[in-house]
């Protein structure tokens, strides 16, 4: 069928095409046979396409095609574009030929468009089926916006975008979350962040620098917010001032992601159902002790210099947003709760660090990082660590570092808490926790 008209699809189809022979490929979403006249719903990518098959106008062999082939099964279809006033999409299509191109097998291990709530461990088994129905598919199409509002946003302020290594010699948050690997004669680990990398790039002259990459985490949880494999967005910058020029980066950032989302994916936001609303600014800047003040005055307890837990995070976005914020920050945690390479606040038992909180849950964390070569050092032993174990990472400190800091936002938890998932595991088209391993 080389030789047809041009593959068109549901949604670039305009009133030109009336009355002209076109060709549309996809899957059989439902076939309804009434007698005289046949019709298949096909469904693209981007919608669905009625194909009316009357008995006595079409090719008995498509007719019987039409009235026999299996749903889900792939076809293409050449027919003549009808104006119909009955179709919802205002055209239908009449069918001249049709060519299964893969026929689907029966039964279905689940349903595209069948109203029978389906196991999450059903769906994620047969992803490849689960992602054909709109509003799964319509996730990862904005997914995928967020990723080009994250990138059209850092270059227009002189970022560089960075590739580091997945499999690296040490952690950057110790051992405890790792994933050990052989790496021929050696024991390597899967990185659970570019965070040494991004810092030792601040000593080369590239003083901006943004990366998109998977992260591992070892950690063994099965919440709706954690998973072993997740998508880390992650930026470091030098020259700063304080920790305020990161929050600011962070925050127009942010706010550039969600107008881009709501401009641009009116479409997918309608399949959902669901609208967004772009954050009030400037994003609310909490210090972590007046942060614990707050939940105390809720009745919520937080262990002296300890952390905010996840009942903490959400009691505390119910406060922020009765406020008019969805987005806030927390920053100055205790120094004894952040990683070695989180410059501490002198004469303070707190550290120049934050966390960004979406609605209640935690989506990024940074701050300003220990760039002199000698207290650099004391908080690695300070935290148990061997300098030695890092001295590819050390020395590009002993030679020129400017002040820098940077920040780690988990994109699935972005799109999770903007959609407003259940799971952050439907932010992922194939999930990993101690659970899953395939597909």
């Amino acid at each position: 069928m080389s030789d047809q008209p041009a593959l068109r699809n549901s949604r670039n189809l305009t009133e030109e095409d009336f009355n002209q022979e076109r060709e549309f490929s996809g899957w059989v979403q439902d076939v309804r046979a009434l007698g005289g006249i046949s019709f298949l719903i096909l469904r693209d990518r981007y919608g669905l396409i009625q194909v009316a098959a009357p008995k006595k106008k079409v090719d008995p062999l498509v007719f019987e095609t039409i009235n026999t082939v299996p749903r889900e099964s792939v076809v293409r279809i050449l027919g003549e574009v009808k104006e119909s006033k009955q179709a919802k999409m205002g055209w239908e299509l009449i069918p001249s030929r049709i060519e299964i191109l893969n026929k689907a097998a029966s039964p279905l291990p689940m349903g595209v468009v069948d109203k029978v709530n389906v196991e999450a461990d059903t769906r994620f088994n047969h992803r490849y089926i689960d992602i054909r129905r709109p509003e799964i598919r319509a996730v990862f199409e904005i997914k995928s916006l967020v990723v080009e509002a994250i990138g059209s946003y850092l270059r227009k302020q002189d970022f560089v975008e960075i590739f580091t290594p997945k499999i690296v010699a040490s952690g950057a948050e110790g051992g405890a979350t790792l994933f050990p690997i052989q790496y021929f004669e050696r024991k390597a680990y899967l990185a659970q962040s570019p965070q040494l990398y991004k810092q030792i790039l601040m000593a080369t002259g590239l003083d901006r620098v943004f990366e998109i990459s998977p992260a591992f985490r070892a950690e063994p949880s099965d919440t709706v917010r954690h998973v072993s494999e997740f998508i880390s967005f992650d930026g470091e910058m030098a020259y700063i001032s304080s920790q305020k020029d990161v929050l600011a980066t962070i925050e127009g950032c942010m706010q550039h992601i969600i107008k881009n989302v709501k401009e641009n994916g009116k479409h997918y936001l309608e399949i959902l159902e669901t609208d967004i609303s772009v954050p009030r600014t400037p994003y609310p800047i909490i210090p972590y002790t007046e942060a614990v003040d707050m939940l105390s005055s809720e009745g919520k307890e937080i262990e002296e210099m300890g952390d905010i837990d996840t009942e903490g995070e959400k009691l505390l976005g119910d406060i922020m947003i009765e406020r008019g914020y969805e987005m806030y920050w927390i920053i100055e945690y205790p120094e004894v709760s952040k990683p070695f390479y989180i410059m501490e606040k002198d004469g303070t038992p707190y550290s120049y660090s934050f966390d960004l909180d979406y609605r209640g849950q935690e989506i990024s964390s940074g701050g300003q990082r220990e760039h002199r070569y000698d207290r650099l050092v004391e908080r690695m032993k300070k935290k148990g660590l061997d300098p030695d174990s890092f001295q590819f990472y050390l020395n590009a400190f002993n030679y020129g570092m400017p002040p820098h800091g940077g920040w780690g936002i988990g994109l699935e938890r972005v799109v999770q808490n903007m959609l407003g998932l259940p799971n952050i595991r439907e932010a992922i088209m194939f999930p990993r926790d101690r659970n899953r391993l395939e597909p």
